[in-house]
């Protein structure tokens, strides 16, 4: 088990929560979580820790959106992930913790950019990105890219699922499996870096609760929260976490 001050279990129990929340459907926060387990953990081996965390947070999603899954959009689009885990996983294998702190925090700021133009252009978007086999093969190499090295293909993948139209349940069930689908092909590459031990398992398991109880507090007090004012602050909050790990 990893030797942890009290601090640093209360950001590991604040990142369980927020991705339990996230699979209730406010994406936005899985961004933070990975941003807080880089101060609980060094850059590197923290993505290794929060791959398990959201898996468990993907079966949570899956259970609850099984049934909604476009399975047809999933097949054309996962085969191309593959190459961008394998790149991501070539890169990783170069990069020290020194390294990964400016790379995660440089990609994720890239990633919230991205979220950002989808908020403003979203209806452009959905009219104008094209549908066609290579717009489906670009956004599955970057997004297998971005989630090897950061855990965070979310925005990419948003981008996809926005330009296809898809219903609202449709739309979260297509990304719960995904997602899930995605993090399972990418534990033998992390465990083959070193970055998924049984330390990590054992600490992972005291997160799973946390995880558990975030996923039903999204889902019961989010809906009550101004979205517009709580998309504003988890954007900011994500912008200054990232500028940390560039600049501090």
């Amino acid at each position: 088990m990893p030797d942890l001050t009290s601090a640093q279990w209360a950001l590991a129990i604040l990142a369980g929560l927020l991705v339990g929340i996230s699979k209730t459907g406010v994406a936005g926060l899985g961004i933070i979580s990975i941003l807080v387990m880089a101060e609980v953990f060094p850059a590197r081996e923290s993505t290794g820790i929060v791959l398990v965390m959201l898996i468990v947070g993907d079966v949570m999603a899956v259970a609850y959106y099984r049934r909604h899954a476009n399975w047809r959009l999933l097949v054309g689009l996962l085969p191309w992930v593959l190459p961008g885990i394998l790149l991501g996983n070539v890169a990783l294998a170069y990069l020290n913790d020194a390294q990964m702190r400016p790379v995660l925090g440089g990609l994720v700021l890239a990633l919230l950019v991205l979220q950002a133009a989808r908020t403003r252009m979203g209806d452009w978007m959905e009219n104008k990105l094209p549908h066609t086999w290579w717009f489906a093969a670009g956004i599955g190499i970057l997004a297998g890219a971005a989630t090897m090295l950061a855990n965070a293909a979310g925005p990419i993948t948003i981008m996809y699922f926005l330009a296809k139209g898809l219903p609202k349940k449709e739309f979260m069930g297509t990304g719960a499996w995904f997602y899930f689908i995605v993090n399972l092909i990418k534990v033998p590459f992390s465990a083959g870096q070193g970055l998924i031990t049984f330390d990590h398992l054992a600490f992972n398991a005291y997160l799973v609760p946390v995880i558990l109880a975030g996923a039903i507090a999204g889902a019961a007090l989010l809906p009550r929260v101004p979205q517009k004012i709580f998309n504003n602050v988890v954007f900011v909050l994500a912008v200054a976490a990232s500028l940390k790990l560039i600049f501090l």
